[in-house]
């Protein structure tokens, strides 16, 4: 694919670490590959449980891109694709179980599929631009996360960038750390 043809739903230069970060949507059969890919990383593993055949993750990809209380991103750095993200309405994920949810809360998960990537200080800049990004939606005032509880240092990640913890919750798929990112102190913390 032509970086020219790609079309970002948010791109913005990062000067902590000169690199331009944007997001762009999921496509099924130009990502599933590659998604594939990352689902079955040995770093991913232990936190998403999706190690699944080809197959088996097209159909969990059709069935995440149908649901409409969610859109599907890859992450890229400099054009090149390294994370994945979802970004979701929490008044209609499981997560709303655990918390007053709005209707205007917004939630994330991500992961940085490209090992190459890990361990170079890009998921600070990456979470704090899928942040501002959710904040373009000015009804939004919080963002919400639930990190597995296992993954100390994604949830450091999080406080890092502005979230603060709330509480265990147990979900389906795992115990998360419940934290919430408020919109005034997120700007209060990145535009000063």
């Amino acid at each position: 694919m032509s970086f020219s043809t790609i079309t970002y739903s948010y791109e913005k230069l990062d000067y902590t670490i000169n690199k331009t970060i944007a997001f762009r949507l999921v496509d099924l059969e130009k990502d599933l590959t590659l998604i594939h890919s990352w689902m079955n990383q040995t770093h991913v593993i232990p936190f998403w449980n999706l190690a699944f055949d080809l197959e088996r993750m097209r159909q969990h990809l059709q069935t995440a891109l149908a649901d409409k209380h969610q859109s599907l991103y890859l992450g890229c750095l400099d054009n090149h694709p390294m994370s994945y993200w979802e970004s979701y309405w929490t008044i209609d994920d499981i997560v709303a179980r655990h918390y007053p949810a709005e209707s205007t809360d917004q939630g994330i998960h991500l992961l940085i599929g490209e090992p190459a990537f890990l361990g170079k200080g890009y998921a600070l800049p990456l979470l704090r631009a899928m942040t501002f990004f959710q904040f373009q939606n000015a009804a939004t005032q919080k963002i919400i996360a639930e990190p597995d509880i296992r993954n100390k240092k994604m949830i450091h990640v999080f406080e890092r960038c502005g979230f603060q913890f709330q509480k265990e919750i147990e979900l389906p798929d795992k115990c998360g750390a419940l934290m919430f990112c408020d919109r005034q102190l997120f700007f209060q913390r990145w535009t000063a």
